[in-house]
C-alpha cells in the first residue's frame, strides 16, 4: 500500500533525492575517476557529463516504474514485471546479482589502493589483496552481528565527504590552471570521452535506491521523478566541478601513472599531506562504506532470486546467527573478484555488467509502456546509448586490457542465462 493511499507521507521529496545523492556520490568518484583518464586525457569533466546525460535516460525508465510497482526490489522486480518468471528474467536477475558482486569487489579494491598509499607504497604486492579481502570479511560479520550501527553512520560519513570535497573546491581553486582542460593531452577525443564515459557511468549507478521509497510516497507519480532527476543533477554538477579541478591541478601523466588514488593526488597539490591524508581518509571512508552497503544489496539480491526459485533455495537458508547463505556466497565470490583481478579490471567489468543491466529493463520497459505512461523515445534513446557505451567499453577492454577480463564478463552473461535454463529444466516447478 502506497502512502497515498493512507494519506501518510514517510519520505518527502527533498529526503528522496537525499537519498539518491547518497546512493550516487560516493566510492565510484574516488576508484574510477583516474582509471578514466587513461581514455580521456585532460577531457574526464566531459565523460562525467556523457555519462550523466546517458545515465538521465535509464533515470526516466526506473523513474516510471517505481511509481507503477514500488518494491523494494528495485531492478530485480522490473524485470520479473518485464518479461514474466521465466529464463530471461531469471538470467537477467541471476546476471545483476553478479554485477553487485564486482560493484563490491571494486569498491574493496579502492579501499585497499587507498590503505596502500597511506601505509606506505612499499608493502609486499601481495598486501592490497588481503587488504580488500580482509574488508570484505570484515563487513560480511557486520551484516551477521548486525547493520543498525552502519546505518546510522552512512548518514554522518556522507555529510564528511560533503565537507571534504566542498573544502577540497573551495581551496583549489586558486591553484588551479583552468586552461589545462583544453590544452592538457586528450589524443583519444571524442571517442576517448565515450569510452570514459562507458566507464564512468557506473558512478551514477546509485539511482535505483531512490526507486525503493516510492512506496511511502504522498504522490510518487510526480514526486518520485523530480526527486531522481534532482539527484541526477546535483551528483553531475559534483562530479563536473571535482574532476575539472583535478584536471586543472595534476598532469595526465600524473594521473594516469596514479589511476587508483589520483583525488588523493590532487589533495596533495591544494593542501600538501594534510590534503593527501584528509581526502585518502574520506575515499577510505567512502569506500569502506560501499563495500558494506553492496555486499548487503547483493547478499539481498541473491536471496531474493533464490525465493523466486530463479536459483537454488540453499540461498535463502541461514546458519549462523541467522545469517543467510546468500551473504557468504557473496563474500566468497566477492573475495575471488578481489584477489584475482586488478582494480581497473573491475572497474570495466562493473560498468559494463550494469551497462546490461540497466538496458535490459529499458528495453523491457518498452512492453509495459502502456501501464506505466512512460514515452517511447526516452526508452529507445536508454536501450541505444547504454549500447553504444557497452560495446565502447568492450572494445577498450578488448584492446587494452587482459583477455581475462572481458573474457570473465561475457562468461558471467551467458553463464548466467545457461545456469537458469539449466536450473529450470532441473526444476520446472521451482524449489
Amino acid at each position: 500500500m502506497s502512502a497515498s493511499s493512507t494519506g501518510k507521507a514517510n519520505i518527502s521529496l527533498v529526503s528522496a533525492a537525499a537519498m539518491g545523492v547518497g546512493g550516487m556520490m560516493g566510492a565510484g568518484l574516488y576508484t574510477l575517476l583516474g582509471l578514466a583518464t587513461v581514455s580521456t586525457g585532460s577531457l574526464l569533466p566531459f565523460a562525467f557529463l556523457a555519462a550523466g546525460f546517458a545515465a538521465a535516460f535509464s533515470v526516466y525508465s526506473y523513474a516510471k516504474l517505481g511509481s507503477k510497482y514500488p518494491s523494494r526490489g528495485g531492478a530485480a522486480e522490473f524485470l520479473l514485471q518485464e518479461f514474466g518468471e521465466g529464463v530471461v528474467s531469471g538470467g537477467l536477475n541471476v546476471f545483476q546479482y553478479v554485477a553487485y558482486l564486482i560493484a563490491t569487489a571494486l569498491y574493496a579494491a579502492g579501499f585497499a589502493e587507498y590503505m596502500r598509499v597511506v601505509l606506505g607504497g612499499d608493502l609486499p604486492s601481495w598486501a592490497p589483496k588481503a587488504i580488500g579481502a580482509g574488508i570484505v570479511l570484515v563487513f560480511m560479520l557486520v551484516n551477521i552481528v548486525g547493520t543498525k550501527l552502519v546505518g546510522r553512520a552512512e548518514t554522518a560519513i556522507i555529510a564528511i565527504e560533503a565537507a571534504i570535497l566542498l573544502g577540497f573546491v573551495v581551496l583549489g581553486v586558486g591553484k588551479a590552471d583552468f586552461s589545462q582542460v583544453f590544452g592538457g593531452e586528450h589524443t583519444n577525443g571524442a571517442l576517448g570521452v565515450i569510452t570514459g564515459a562507458a566507464l564512468l557511468y557506473v558512478t551514477y549507478q546509485g539511482f535505483g535506491v531512490v526507486t525503493n521509497t516510492s512506496g511511502e510516497m504522498l504522490h510518487p507519480n510526480k514526486e518520485l521523478p523530480r526527486a531522481m532527476f534532482s539527484a541526477l543533477a546535483i551528483v553531475a554538477v559534483v562530479y563536473l566541478v571535482v574532476s575539472t579541478l583535478v584536471v586543472s591541478l595534476l598532469s595526465v601523466s600524473k594521473m594516469q601513472q596514479d589511476a587508483g588514488h589520483v583525488l588523493a593526488d590532487a589533495g596533495e597539490a591544494v593542501l600538501g599531506n594534510v590534503g593527501f591524508l584528509v581526502i585518502s581518509g574520506a575515499a577510505i571512508l567512502a569506500t569502506a562504506s560501499a563495500v558494506n552497503a553492496t555486499i548487503f544489496a547483493a547478499s539481498n539480491i541473491g536471496y531474493d532470486v533464490s525465493q523466486n526459485r530463479q536459483i537454488s533455495a540453499a540461498m535463502t537458508r541461514t546458519v549462523w546467527r541467522s545469517a543467510p547463505v546468500s551473504l557468504f556466497v557473496s563474500a566468497l565470490v566477492t573475495i575471488l573478484f578481489v584477489v584475482f583481478f586488478p582494480l581497473s579490471a573491475v572497474g570495466q567489468m562493473t560498468s559494463l555488467a550494469f551497462l546490461v543491466v540497466y538496458g535490459a529493463v529499458s528495453y523491457g520497459h518498452l512492453r509495459l509502456r502502456a501501464h506505466t505512461g512512460a514515452k517511447a523515445w526516452p526508452l529507445w534513446t536508454a536501450v541505444v546509448l547504454n549500447s553504444a557505451l557497452f560495446i565502447a567499453l568492450l572494445v577498450e577492454a578488448v584492446r587494452s586490457g587482459s583477455p581475462a577480463t572481458w573474457i570473465t564478463l561475457v562468461a558471467a552473461l551467458i553463464g548466467s542465462f545457461a545456469f537458469e535454463w539449466f536450473y529450470r529444466r532441473r526444476h520446472p516447478a521451482g524449489g
